[in-house]
């Protein structure tokens, strides 16, 4: 009784199976219908997969979305309809990966950011300073600076800006601060000094200044 029914089974799923490929075969010549049937034939399995991979319900559901879309494009290219299955589950893994990486790089650039601006200020520097000095910085830190001390923007649309990785924006604001730093703790020791001399209180560069934060 047992193998009759393992024979069974065994039969049903080889008859699953050719239906499949009959519906890749299809989906291959440009059948819409067939690939939307493939869709919701396999769009459980995969979130149940992607979810396994990522443990994030909408993680989840907007990898396997790219992969659908990656699978469509691919669908233009002639293969053997029995490798479906395992291309389909090989681009949501690959894309539940993709995904899992850009959030841990922009939570990795919110952490960045929080971090200057929670930390408290190792120097100050006047708006005035900080646009004399930053010309003499090299291009790329220059435009970073600007950028993200003046004009306010964040690590990933500096980054947008000047068409590099985050990483590159965050290695730039962190030579470029420890070059100014060097530029102007002098000009403030010189006046600490000149005022003691002379007995005249300093004009407070925190007065209408742009902090130089600690960059990590």
């Amino acid at each position: 009784m047992k193998a009759s029914r393992t024979n069974v089974d065994t039969l049903k799923s080889i008859d699953t199976r050719a239906k499949e490929e009959k519906l890749v075969l299809a989906a291959l010549v440009g059948n819409q219908r067939a690939f939307e049937a493939l869709y919701r034939l396999y769009q459980p399995s995969l979130l149940r997969f992607s979810h396994r991979l990522c443990n994030d319900e909408t993680l989840a559901r907007d990898a396997v979305q790219d992969a659908w879309m990656l699978t469509l494009r691919s669908m233009k290219q002639s293969f053997p309809p029995h490798t479906f299955r395992a291309r389909v589950f090989k681009a949501v893994r690959w894309r539940t990966f993709d995904q899992i990486r850009r959030r841990r790089k922009n939570a990795s650039d919110e952490l960045f950011e929080e971090a200057i601006a929670d930390e408290k200020p190792e120097s100050w520097a006047t708006g005035d300073q900080l646009r004399r000095l930053i010309k003499a910085l090299p291009a790329g830190e220059s435009e970073a600076v600007y950028l993200f001390y003046l004009e306010d923007l964040s690590v990933a649309e500096i980054a947008a800006v000047q068409e590099v990785p985050s990483g590159t924006v965050k290695s730039r604001l962190a030579r470029a601060r420890s070059r100014l730093k060097q530029q102007i703790e002098p000009q403030n020791d010189m006046a600490d000094k000149n005022e003691a001399q002379n007995g005249s209180p300093r004009h407070d560069p925190r007065d209408n200044s742009v902090k130089l934060e600690i960059v990590k």
